[in-house]
């Protein structure tokens, strides 16, 4: 189905810094100390199995340490480590090595365990729940033969892959499927069997604009990745606007408008009065004919009628975004114009062999617009590379953090919702090959070389929108997330991990005569 417009109209009468909701300080570490423990809570793993070494030697051969209670020396017990070590020593016990196929972190613990059973470093070995060590093993189990299933996936090993599914299956009903791995692991399985057992096409995995808006909506609900997105887009674009009395946002996504409400708000508030704002929506066609772009317009409308903001709004319905001309956008050459692209371009980044890649042609008649500012915000993943195994272990490793920041929040069915949206994300990165893969995810420094090599050169988004990020994470009481200035550009992301990134773009001046002289020259000779 071809693009179409609606329209609607209304009126009135580096340095680096970085922002994190959690602490730096990991907190175990801070109660054993507090509790008068000299030990780390990443060294709880090696202590624990020392003392099960040393209760295994104190129950089975008793007369061998009956000597030590009239021990002249006595070793301060609170420095568990060295008193473990120098009582298996007196023992005669010789030290070994850590086992290899344990975790060491006390995080990935924490995530497969059922409270902090590990977290005390007096817990003896016999206390452990027989079923949690199981689950954690089963887990260790469920990574590694899903990465064996991805490499035999990779070498076109179809007949093994199918029986290393099997085997997942059986994995999976050993750990808890609700949360960490578990949950994880589970849609990265089903991913895999559908590329093994049902090869996808496009329209096997197309669902209806009507529940795509729908995930979205509890996606923007669920964590601030959105949310972030849109704060730190609506602050740019507002400092661009300033001094302009006519103003253009078009927008590559309209979904719910979402966005704007805030920036109209804003532009309301501004001394000396609001600008005229028009705002071009870009969306699917309505699956059932009705014009749903216009309905959003309308109720945008509506807000910008009651604070007194000139409005008009057009609706551009098309499936791809590069079946938008720039004629249908009805450009004013005396506005001031901002393009926002909320997770959007990177769809453009596949290659029609007939065609090419559609980025290019898209990015020329965004900076031939010329713009005042292109917000752009991405997912910071690599999940764009030819390799199937690369791509696969870049997006189990960025889903993974995903979910994990999902676990925080407790809405349940609002967080199921999200998952489903971030389900489908993984579904398209793992199944699908050529036109069919869309969610082509890269990373910043990417985009900053594709932006640049197109004419557009990097703005740098000031510290006001920093600090609107920053307030954005005090509406989430989970701990973890951070906000992170990086060269003018900001990311958001959780603990360690940035998972989305936002960058600001003007297009630079477009050479009106010196290439096409030259390239009519070379045509006569």
């Amino acid at each position: 189905m071809g693009p179409y417009n609606s329209s609607v109209s209304a009126g009135s009468s580096s340095g680096s810094s970085s922002s994190c909701s959690g602490k730096p300080a990991d907190p175990i570490d801070g109660l054993l100390a507090g509790a008068g423990y000299r030990v780390r809570s990443s060294e709880l793993r090696q202590v624990a199995q020392r003392l099960a070494r040393l209760e295994n030697v104190m129950v089975n051969a008793p007369t061998e340490v009956s000597h030590l209670a009239n021990d002249a020396v006595h070793y301060n017990p609170s420095d568990l480590a060295s008193w473990v070590d120098s009582l298996l020593s007196e023992l005669h016990q010789p030290e070994i090595a850590p086992d290899p196929s344990t975790f060491s972190d006390l995080n990935y613990i924490a995530h497969t365990q059922a409270g902090p059973v590990l977290v005390n470093p007096m817990v003896s070995h016999r206390e452990l729940s027989a079923g949690t060590e199981i689950e954690e093993d089963s887990g260790i189990r469920l990574v590694h033969v899903l990465m064996t299933c991805a490499e035999s996936v990779h070498r076109g090993e179809l007949s093994l892959a199918a029986s290393l599914i099997e085997e997942l299956q059986g994995l999976l009903t050993s750990v808890d499927g609700e949360r960490g791995i578990g949950k994880v692991a589970g849609y990265f399985i089903d991913a895999l069997s559908r590329r093994v057992f049902a090869p996808p096409s496009p329209p096997s995995l197309a669902v209806s604009a009507f529940e795509n808006t729908v995930l979205y909506h509890h996606f923007y609900e669920a964590c601030p990745y959105l949310k972030f997105a849109h704060f730190t887009a609506n602050q740019a674009i507002l400092e661009a606007f300033d001094g302009h009395d006519c103003v253009h946002v078009i927008d590559f996504n309209l979904m719910h408008g979402l966005q704007w409400p805030a920036l109209i708000q804003a532009l309301a508030l501004r001394p000396g009065g609001p600008p005229l704002l028009r705002l071009t929506g870009i969306g699917p066609p309505s699956p059932d004919g009705h014009d749903s772009l216009r309905e959003i317009g309308l109720r945008l409308a509506e807000l910008a009628r009651s604070v007194n903001v000139r409005f008009a709004f057009r609706g551009v319905a098309a499936s791809r975004l590069d079946d938008v001309k720039p004629w249908m956008l009805q450009v004013n050459p005396k506005e001031v114009i901002a393009v926002n692209s909320i997770m959007q371009l990177h769809k453009l980044l596949g290659s029609d062999p007939s065609r090419g890649s559609p980025i290019d042609p898209v990015l020329e008649w965004i900076r031939n617009l010329n713009p005042k500012i292109v917000m752009v915000v991405e997912q910071e993943a690599n999940h764009n590379q030819p390799e199937f195994l690369d791509r696969f272990t870049e997006a189990l490793h960025y889903y993974s953090t995903m979910f994990d920041s999902l676990e925080a929040y407790s809405a349940p069915l609002e967080k199921s919702l999200a998952e489903i949206h971030i389900q489908r994300e993984i579904c398209n990165v793992v199944c699908c090959e050529g036109l069919a893969r869309v969610e082509r995810h890269e990373p910043l420094d990417k985009w900053r070389d594709r932006l640049g090599g197109a004419g557009f050169t990097s703005l740098h988004l000031g510290s006001n929108a920093f600090k609107q990020a920053s307030m954005l994470l005090t509406l989430f009481s989970a701990e973890g997330y951070c906000v992170e200035e990086n060269e003018g550009c900001l990311t958001l992301g959780w603990h360690s991990r940035p998972l989305i990134a936002a960058s600001a773009w003007q297009a630079m001046p477009v050479l009106q005569h010196p290439l096409p002289l030259i390239n009519h020259r070379q045509n006569v000779i």
